[in-house]
């Protein structure tokens, strides 16, 4: 069920939020033994929460539209009172003593937190097995990872586990198991959501953005996470557009294809291109205006962001790697380190660099409405083979906009013959963040996968 399908049943008293909690964990119970997606389910916390939520709506008070809704929380993201590990051991026991501004907001919505998701080690390692949980698995098949460094968020919204998470986004986190799940994710506009009581990766190029199963519930989630907040330093003050308009369908949105990321800078599985071109092809079948758009290579985008995000990373962890090396996996470590390998010089040629692509993209966005892309270039590969992973890691568009902060969404363009989602992802100007999940909604409606579902899930 969807957030508006369970706030009707609420408001119709044919469900209440007890037994939705109730059989959400009934289920995370029979499944997650498969998926991994929890690190930590906190079940009387929301069945607590759940029988306020009940008790005010049996009374005729209502918080808004998440009032009731569960959702599942990334573990580098403040709860208070629950352990923020990280996916750790280096932060085994760090209690939170107040929730991330994010989890406020949606606490005051009304929403009902399930507990704490697994993600990759400090949102940056893979999916490890040297770690004191297992790493996450994709539902459509077990066997594959699925994507990170969100891991639990995507594979449990894919599984029927919630119907919303949190997610973080510095290399493409949220946008990566929306990929590999086939959900939708959303890094919005940099600085549109506050990161307080989020560990960090990259203090320039942290995102925390919501996960959900329909454009529509990511949209509820946005409306709520989305504002500015005075105590992070990269939060934007202004007005917050509202998030709305997903009705609005895309005939005459200029849409601009960027072929040249998948044909020519890195070649994309035959079956991904082809997903691709479905996507705009519905699209255009809707009214859209698709041209073919160019931006700088692939590699400029990459090369930039590893730099940063290295820089910065190193600078988080150096004490800890120089203390307890043998305390991070060994994937972990191994990125970790390539922040003490670089300059302070290569880092502000990167940071300047980083400013000619942001242009060359506002460029770009002067005559199209929102962008067409790949998000992953393959299908998620088997999750024991280190190999495939390492071969697979980078082959993505998604940190040229962790680069830039423009908001970019990624959700399904179809399945594999294997069974595995394939992906596509939308860019917009900075803060048309509701336009994308315009685009999303849209295609979501005519998209020949929309009730498809893991059959682990069914």
């Amino acid at each position: 069920m969807g957030v508006a399908e369970i706030g009707k049943a609420y408001a119709d008293k044919t469900l209440s939020p007890v037994e939705l909690v109730q059989a959400l964990f009934a289920r995370i119970d029979r499944l997650d033994p498969q998926i991994n997606a929890f690190i930590l389910p906190d079940r009387e916390a929301a069945l607590a929460a759940a029988r306020q939520a009940e008790a005010e709506i049996m009374a005729g008070r209502s918080r808004g539209p998440l009032h009731g809704i569960p959702v599942g929380v990334k573990d580098i993201i403040d709860v208070a009172g629950l352990p923020t590990t990280c996916h750790s051991k280096i932060l085994a026991g760090n209690i939170a003593a107040a929730d991330a501004h994010v989890v406020a907001l949606l606490r005051r919505a009304g929403a009902i937190v399930m507990g704490k998701l697994s993600t990759w080690e400090f949102a940056i390692g893979g999916p490890s097995f040297d770690l004191p949980s297992p790493p996450a698995r994709n539902p459509w098949n077990p066997a594959h990872h699925p994507g990170g460094s969100s891991s639990g968020s995507g594979a449990g919204l894919a599984a029927g586990m919630f119907p919303l998470a949190l997610g973080t986004d510095t290399g493409g986190s949220v946008r990566n198991p929306a990929s590999a799940c086939g959900i939708v994710g959303l890094k919005p506009t940099y600085g549109l959501v506050s990161r307080r009581g989020v560990f960090p990766l990259s203090f320039t190029m942290d995102h925390v953005g919501p996960m959900a199963r329909t454009a529509a519930d990511a949209a509820a989630m946005l409306a709520i996470i989305a504002g500015y907040d005075p105590a992070d330093p990269g939060s934007v003050a202004g007005p917050v557009q509202p998030v709305t308009g997903l009705d609005r369908g895309v005939k005459g949105l200029r849409v601009g294809y960027v072929r040249s990321f998948h044909e020519s800078d890195m070649i994309a599985d035959p079956e991904v291109a082809a997903g691709l071109d479905g996507v705009a092809a519905a699209l255009a079948g809707q009214g859209a205006d698709i041209r073919t758009v160019t931006l700088p290579h692939l590699r400029e985008f990459i090369a930039v962001n590893r730099t940063i995000q290295y820089c910065e990373a190193f600078a988080i962890h150096g004490k800890w790697l120089r203390e307890r090396p043998g305390d991070y996996a060994t994937a972990t470590r191994q990125r970790l380190m390539t922040g003490a390998f670089i300059g302070g010089a290569d880092y502000v040629q990167a940071q300047r660099h980083r400013l000619a692509l942001i242009t060359a993209v506002n460029t770009v966005f002067q005559d199209v409405d929102v962008l067409l892309c790949a998000s992953a270039m393959d299908p998620a590969c088997v999750i024991d083979d280190q190999d495939a992973i390492g071969h697979t890691f980078s082959r993505q568009a998604r940190m040229p906009f962790n680069v830039t902060g423009h908001p970019a969404l990624a959700m399904m363009s179809g399945l594999s013959q294997s069974g595995l989602p394939l992906s596509v992802q939308f860019v917009g100007p900075a803060y048309a963040d509701a336009r994308l999940l315009q685009v999303a909604a849209a295609y979501e409606q005519i998209a020949p996968w929309r009730d498809m579902r893991p059959s682990l899930a069914a």
